[in-house]
């Protein structure tokens, strides 16, 4: 385990989500504070609430875009570079764990009654979700971020 992905399993143990985990483990290093990662991320967890994509995934796509987006709107190529990063950290997650969606990676809709019920009675964020934080903060550390 590297110190990325051990930091932003820290995060969940103080009740952050996925993708606050994953950004605030990075944030820092591109001079975004603490708390503000903390809150741009906050309502990414859960797969945007509704079981879509992984809020691991989307914390590592926040991270590749405090690293290389473009604030420049004539700025085609950094727009492009970005772009280009993003889709092959997205493929690589994929490869790596099966499906980029929450309801694909857990196997339950956690934006349902009864899939939440499934989620907190099988302890599927200690069981499953751990280790997407995890191996998205491994994966952008190996993708040089």
């Amino acid at each position: 385990m590297t110190e990325k992905s051990e930091r932003a399993l820290l995060y969940t143990e103080n009740s952050f989500n996925c993708a606050q985990a994953v950004f605030a483990a990075f944030a820092e290093d591109y001079g975004i504070d603490e708390e503000a990662a903390l809150r741009v991320a906050g309502g990414f967890g859960g797969g945007l609430r509704r079981g879509e994509v992984c809020g691991a995934a989307s914390g590592g796509v926040m991270v590749i875009g405090a690293a290389k987006g473009h604030s420049v709107p004539e700025d085609a190529g950094a727009k492009r570079d970005c772009a280009a990063r993003v889709s092959a950290f997205m493929a690589e997650f994929e490869r790596r764990n099966g499906h980029l969606t929450c309801r694909g990676l857990l196997g339950v809709d956690t934006s349902t009654e009864e899939g939440a019920a499934v989620f907190a009675r099988e302890r599927l964020f200690l069981t499953k979700c751990r280790g997407y934080i995890s191996g998205a903060a491994e994966l952008l550390e190996e993708l040089g971020y």
